[in-house]
């Protein structure tokens, strides 16, 4: 399992507790959970340097984070019959605070097109959520197998 952009490893700690082994990417891993299960792995995804995995896995988490430029490579990591659950911010959540750049907002549809062709669709959501105010987008998907 990979948790991009891990934070704080809410998610990596919740799929590590049930047995999966979670690698958790960060620029800063200071902030993870020790855990047995949980392999750290430092990266500054944004500064340009190379996609910093060779790995595949059967799953990937992603949450509040985009970077449009690792997309292409976040989806190759999955391997077929892999999932893939993302869910970050999108246009509209200006109104509510950061992130209100559109560098740093999904357009409308963005994560459907993202996996057209790649993945079956098993939910997918835009919309605004209360807890916090916030627009969101929000997909589990299965990618396909060869």
């Amino acid at each position: 399992m990979l948790d991009l952009a891990a934070g704080r490893g809410r998610h990596a700690l919740f799929f590590a507790e049930r047995g999966n082994k979670v690698v958790a990417v960060d620029r800063d891993t200071s902030r993870l959970p020790v855990h047995a299960n949980i392999e750290p792995l430092i990266a500054d995804l944004e500064n340009g340097s190379p996609w910093p995995l060779t790995r595949h896995f059967g799953a990937a988490v992603v949450t509040n984070y985009l970077h449009r430029p690792l997309m292409p490579a976040l989806l190759d990591a999955i391997e077929p019959g892999g999932v893939l659950l993302y869910q970050t911010f999108m246009e509209g959540n200006e109104r509510f605070g950061k992130p209100s750049k559109p560098d740093h907002l999904l357009k409308d549809g963005e994560l459907l097109e993202l996996v057209r062709g790649k993945f079956s669709v098993t939910a997918y959501e835009a919309r605004l959520i209360s807890d916090p105010m916030a627009m969101v987008q929000r997909i589990a998907a299965r990618k396909f197998s060869s």
